[in-house]
């Protein structure tokens, strides 16, 4: 028992040595503390007058000391996860706090501005002058406050009251700076600019679409800014536009429409009268940069009928129909500022004509259907099929411009013009079907068949199948809203009409469309 005491006694006296030493020297006393050689040497020291009982005792000994030290670290790692919460509280607390009082400046501000307003409105009939002038007086002494409160180097009185309201766009303006126009491919023609696509949605993306909608789409292009794909879900319609715009080395805006959409905030943003401060979208921003270059820029409307289009979309539309590409504009604050970004003139955004808007369309019980208002406007390609795989070269994307291609556009219209033969058979056709089906072509729809019709036999197409497009998708596409229970005998009459006018089978997707809704 004698050399168990001895043992336990300089065990107890090195372990107390090191917790002296920890005020001294902290590192030097826990590396004491936690000497595992040195335990070990005292041990064996020891060891040799052990008995059992002393064997026992210093296992207990052991055993208890290291459970203390483990209550001692589990205490401070506590506690020390205690003290980063409680901080983190703290600091939390304090911005908290900050963005109240700056919010409460917002309000006092606001409130300045009310009275104000209302004393401009009753100003001749109950506050004298001296009183407005009270009232300026008090809303620039605020200003001045904020000013001086302001961190250092924000500016003072209106500078901090009023910050930039635009931040992506003034970022845009920051970007164009000092911007070098890339070099753009030149010498092609439309025919090969269809083909390399195709062959570049092949090779690149593995992506297969037919030569006819590859057609379609750069012709559609030509003769409207709203492409509309429709068909079932899976035979790439979100594909066809973004790999276009990968193409075109500027990639596509991809927005993904939602159900809750009401108006055209959705797309552009809105003006928050609390911050002082425009919302912006990633449209907004697109079609922005857009009037600083001359790229070929593509927005994508996922899934455009989840919500009403000509509600979210109807200012656009009707920016559309106006005939001066100059007056495409849009309102989006009712004045400007000083540190509006430089193309936001009066507070209106400029629509440019290098931007199209490209929208799928699923028709199925989860969406709405396409009204009149936005099938007329819009060129629709129905893409029902998924492709054919073909081979096809390797084909790198070309960087090509806006004016490029609307130069090619310009003389394709100028060559190919709609032969007058073809613009008789439309009008008879136009007779026909006012006089069994009450439904008209329209103005709109013939301007678009004259230039939709040339770019497409640019193309490559057929001046035939061109025609067939726009009779199909936006004539007798009207006809799903009559009742088709009175007019089947009158669709066969047409179909055979068709053949006797244009030549047998020369209307294949018209005939078949006529022919789905004869057994529907």
């Amino acid at each position: 028992m004698g050399a168990f005491l001895d043992w336990f006694f300089a065990f107890l006296t090195t372990m107390v040595g090191g917790v002296v030493k920890i005020f001294s020297g902290i590192f030097g006393g826990i590396v004491q503390i936690f000497n595992i050689a040195d335990y070990i040497a005292q041990l064996n020291d020891f060891k040799g007058g052990f008995g059992a009982i002393d064997w026992i005792f210093a296992i207990i000994s052991i055993l208890i000391v290291l459970c203390i030290w483990a209550v001692i670290i589990y205490m401070i790692v506590l506690l020390a996860r205690k003290y980063i919460r409680f901080r983190k509280t703290a600091v939390g607390s304090e911005d908290l706090l900050e963005e109240v009082a700056k919010l409460h400046r917002d309000v006092l501000r606001l409130t300045k501005e009310k009275e104000r307003i209302l004393a401009l409105k009753i100003g001749q009939t109950s506050v004298s002058v001296d009183e407005l002038n009270a009232i300026f007086r008090d809303e620039d002494e605020d200003a001045k406050e904020e000013g001086e409160e302001g961190e250092e180097g924000e500016g003072e009185g209106i500078a901090t009251e009023y910050p930039p309201r635009f931040a992506r766009l003034d970022a845009v303006d920051k970007k164009y700076q000092y911007y070098i126009p890339p070099t753009y491919r030149e010498n092609f023609t439309l025919e090969d600019l269809c083909r390399d696509f195709r062959n570049f949605a092949c090779s690149r993306m593995g992506l297969f679409y037919e030569e006819k909608v590859i057609r379609t789409l750069f012709a559609g292009l030509a003769s409207t800014k709203l492409i509309l794909l429709q068909g079932i879900s899976g035979t790439g319609k979100t594909s066809l536009p973004y790999a276009l715009g990968k193409y075109f080395e500027n990639d596509a805006t991809i927005v993904s429409v939602q159900p809750s959409w009401r108006d055209r905030t959705e797309l552009f943003g809105y003006f928050n009268e609390f911050s002082k401060r425009f919302n912006e979208t990633e449209v907004l921003r697109t079609i922005y940069e857009a009037s600083c270059n001359d790229n070929i820029n593509v927005i994508i409307l996922d899934e455009m009928n989840i919500a009403r289009v000509e509600y979210y979309f109807a200012e656009m539309l009707s920016i559309m129909e106006m005939p001066d590409p100059n007056e495409w504009r849009i309102e989006l604050v009712p004045s400007s500022w000083d540190n509006d970004p430089q193309k936001l003139t009066g507070g209106k955004l400029f629509i440019p004509q290098n931007t199209w808007y490209i929208g799928t369309a699923n028709n199925d019980d989860s969406t709405f259907s396409v009204s009149d208002k936005v099938y007329d406007r819009a060129l629709t390609i129905n893409i029902d099929n998924k492709g054919t795989p073909f081979a096809a070269p390797d084909t790198p994307p070309s960087r090509i411009s806006y004016s490029s291609v609307d130069a090619l556009y310009r003389e394709a219209i100028a060559a190919n013009p709609v032969d007058q033969r073809y613009l008789d058979m439309i009008e008879d056709l136009d007779t026909y079907v006012i006089k069994k089906f009450r439904v008209a072509f329209g103005n709109r729809i013939m301007k678009q068949l004259k230039v939709f019709v040339p770019v497409y036999v640019a193309c490559g197409g057929e001046v035939e199948a061109a025609i067939d497009h726009i009779l199909a998708t936006k004539v007798f596409r009207k006809f799903e809203m009559l009742n088709l229970a009175l007019i089947r005998d009158e669709i066969k009459g047409l179909i055979n009409y068709l053949n006797t006018l244009f030549g047998k089978d020369k209307m294949a997707d018209s005939i078949a469309f006529l022919d789905r809704l004869q057994r529907s």
